[in-house]
């Protein structure tokens, strides 16, 4: 009988300690949530940083891991802009160092129990799940809601980390504990492995850092032990980005290496280190850590392997390209016109949505082109332009079907309403450009039909032509900028280009009759000119939606 209650306790310690884990992942997973949709504009500002200078994208790296709480997350996207085009290797080397100092935030936040009684988990997690749903069940606004997020994040995760720590108390003093981190701490090799394989089957470095930090609060780490397992557990936040490249072109495949590489040669150089530390001084290595050790070590050693193998970071872009062999997919139509989509960077939603207006917007200058394009076709007579015209509207059908279905796979990602919203009109304006561009197409087929029954405008339809066509052109432009910048200036310029629009068009209509009457055109050269103005007339209308949308959503930001 007296066993079986024993069973039935270590049976219910290690539910206790599995529904720790649950919550401290889960709670995580929200706290990142709200973090993420409160921080919305400045994680936008953070994408343009992202493509300037390695040291930037050092600081961008630390900061979107910390918002975020997963450097695995971090590098996953980072392989997913690369592979998108969005950075080169060494802008993506300067991201992945900064993660993981990011990902030191984590172990702070874990340690916080040991600064003091008020800050222990058991004490205001409680309070922090009450005041959060409370803000959730009562607040109308948006920022309340991603408010609550937090809270309820942040208290979960401490309740989730009390569980696991209430878990472990009990075996604080079995020997199984002592001999374990006694093998490890004495075998390098050894404990990073345990971090790597650990880090690995969980997929999170802050979890596994929070497990070691927990059984660290109940004094059965080692210093020594602690330090090996925390060098291989960053080895092991690779193998996310490395499952993450299978599939990708061979420069992601090329920025997950680099990452593995940056940790390992890290583990390497600090593990050594750590190892003569410890062989002379065995008292130090056999000493009890507590998880603000286990932090203040993680920490310093993050930043110092930044500091040691920035300088390097070009041998690693080196070392990356021997390590993957073979040749990227070379440019050509289907590569550099095609929307730069990859689904990891769905993983951070306020990348996810700027990449997709950057797409768009990329998608607008095409159909820009694509105009341009039939513009020199009609004033030139040229059959070689409007057969290049006839294949950019190919691309651009198939432009519009990918990234309706990339919006599709964003609008089900947490997203705040202001988000939601421009993922809708984004979805509205992809529609518009592919419209102008069938427009554009309409007007390439009939400049074929001209070419093929030898006609030609007299010198006054074709001065009107231009004009309108010139002005179409910058209505095109203005909805582009407009939607790339959000500026009201590019807004009113596209409306009142859209009214001189109307206006040309009514106006040659009016003329192109007169000259009917005076029989100095034929109905033939008519019949195609109208309709080419019909088809201009319309571009501007889909091109005034387009900053419609964008006017829509300055006007619900600013109120």
């Amino acid at each position: 009988m007296i066993q079986s209650e024993e069973n039935m306790e270590h049976v219910e310690m290690l539910f206790r300690f599995a529904g720790g884990l649950g919550m401290f992942l889960y709670g995580m997973n929200v706290m990142a949530d709200g973090l993420q949709k409160s921080a919305g504009s400045r994680m936008k500002n953070l994408l343009g940083v992202l493509t300037r200078n390695r040291i930037l994208g050092i600081l961008v790296g630390a900061a979107v891991t910390a918002l975020i709480q997963s450097s695995s997350a971090t590098t996953v996207m980072v392989v997913g802009f690369v592979n998108a085009g969005i950075l080169n290797l060494t802008q993506a080397v300067g991201v992945i160092m900064g993660a993981n100092i990011g990902t030191t935030v984590t172990a702070w936040i874990v340690s916080m129990s040991e600064w003091g009684s008020l800050l222990k988990p058991e004490f205001f997690a409680p309070l922090l799940i009450g005041v959060g749903a409370f803000l959730m069940l009562s607040g109308k606004k948006e920022k309340t809601g991603e408010i609550s997020e937090i809270l309820i994040g942040f208290g979960i995760l401490f309740i989730g980390l009390s569980f696991m720590s209430g878990a472990v108390t009990p075996y604080r003093d079995a020997p199984v504990f002592a001999e374990a981190f006694r093998i490890l701490g004495g075998n390098p090799v050894l404990g990073i492995l345990t971090g790597l394989a650990v880090t690995a089957l969980i997929q999170s470095s802050s979890a596994s850092v929070g497990i070691l930090q927990t059984l660290a609060q109940n004094g059965v780490v080692t210093w020594n032990s602690a330090v090996y397992i925390t060098l291989g557990q960053n080895i092991g936040t690779c193998v996310t980005a490395l499952i993450s490249s299978v599939g990708a072109h061979r420069t992601a495949k090329r920025a997950a290496v680099i990452h593995l590489l940056f940790n390992v040669m890290g583990a390497v150089l600090f593990g050594g280190l750590m190892f003569g530390v410890f062989s002379f001084s065995r008292a130090l290595g056999n000493t009890g850590i507590s998880s603000v050790g286990i932090s203040v070590f993680h920490t310093i050693f993050n930043i110092a392997n930044t500091v040691v193998l920035y300088p390097l970071a070009g041998w690693l872009v080196r070392i990356s390209d021997v390590v993957v062999k073979g040749e990227d997919v070379q440019e050509g139509e289907e590569t550099y016109e095609l929307p730069h989509l990859d689904e990891r960077i769905l993983e951070t939603p306020s990348f996810a949505v700027e990449n997709a207006v950057k797409e768009v917007v990329r998608m607008g200058e095409l159909s820009l082109r694509h105009g341009k394009t039939v513009f020199e076709a009609v004033k030139t007579g040229s059959r070689t332009r409007v057969d290049k015209a006839f294949q950019i509207e190919e691309t651009i059908n198939e432009y519009e079907r990918q990234m309706v279905e990339y919006l599709a796979k964003v609008s089900r990602i947490s997203l705040t309403e202001q988000q939601r919203r421009v993922v809708g009109n984004l979805v509205y304006t992809v529609n518009d450009i592919e419209r102008m561009s069938d427009h554009w197409d309409n007007i390439a087929e009939l400049q074929e039909e001209m070419i093929q029954k030898g006609l030609s405008f007299s010198m006054e339809a074709a001065r009107g032509f231009e004009e309108m066509a010139s002005l179409t052109l910058d209505v095109m432009k203005a909805a582009v900028l407009a939607r790339q910048t959000e500026k009201m200036a590019y807004v009113q310029q596209a409306v009142q280009l859209e009214d001189e629009i109307d206006d040309l068009e009514e106006e040659m209509r009016t003329g192109h009759m007169d000259r009917l009457s005076r029989n100095q055109c034929s109905a033939a050269k008519g019949v195609l000119f109208l309709d080419m103005l019909s088809n201009m007339e319309r571009v501007s209308d889909h091109a005034n939606n387009i900053v419609g949308y964008v006017a829509d959503e300055r006007e619900e930001w600013e109120g």
